[in-house]
């Protein structure tokens, strides 16, 4: 299996969202929400994305994540050795983003939606900085979001990660996978995936080992029929 990054369709939306987030005008939020069912690709976009982006954070938060506990692994993301007191923590945060305007990616942000503080300490960060704030949560973080409606109306950008399309499977074929595919073996990928990326590499990889098995032939759906 090649390693690289694939642009399906889910992707592409994803660096849309971002170039409006950085190209916004003035008095236009900054905040986004990325979402969807786990599988789709959520997590490893946004880690891809900062990977090539020059100083963009990612924070994954934790079930027993407070605001505290959040704001130090912000700081040290940012550089910056973690005050003891919270005020000043959040100081710390503040003047780094103001001082360096950067992206900042919330992971799991369904963890912290039973928590007003946090969730209105994020939004002050937002709207003090100016820096842009992108929450990437399941399926349902749009709806648990939106009972914040001072947080929710900031979301300029709204992503839903959807199951992946035939057309994004043969491109994934195409740019990851060492073995040739026949249609029908595209086919068969996508439904024993459901749409789900991480699934679609998985059912790939038993492409390719058919494809060693049969001496490089090109792999057909009757070929798989019976793998798990």
């Amino acid at each position: 299996m090649k390693k690289q990054f694939v642009k399906v369709s889910n992707v592409r939306h994803f660096l849309d969202a971002m170039v409006s987030l950085k190209t916004r005008q003035e008095g236009i939020p900054g905040m986004a929400l990325v979402y969807g069912e786990p599988g789709y690709g959520k997590t490893a976009t946004a880690l891809w994305y900062v990977a090539q982006d020059d100083g963009a954070i990612f924070i994954r938060t934790k079930k027993l994540m407070s605001g505290r506990w959040l704001l130090e692994e912000l700081v040290a993301e940012l550089g910056e050795a973690p005050a003891w007191r919270t005020s000043d923590l959040f100081r710390q945060a503040q003047d780094a983003l103001l001082e360096k305007p950067r992206i900042v990616f919330i992971d799991e942000v369904d963890y912290l939606t039973y928590d007003a503080r946090v969730i209105e300490t994020l939004r002050d960060l937002h709207d003090i900085t100016g820096a842009p704030f992108v929450y990437i949560g399941m399926s349902q973080a749009d709806k648990k979001l939106a009972r914040y409606k001072h947080l929710y109306d900031r979301f300029s950008q709204i992503v839903k990660f959807q199951p992946l399309s035939l057309d994004d499977v043969r491109l994934t074929a195409e740019t990851i996978c060492e073995a040739k595919l026949e249609d029908s073996a595209l086919k068969w990928v996508w439904d024993k995936s459901g749409g789900k990326f991480r699934r679609v590499v998985v059912c790939l990889y038993l492409c390719e080992r058919m494809a060693k098995t049969n001496k490089g032939k090109v792999v057909t759906a009757r070929d798989l029929e019976g793998t798990k």
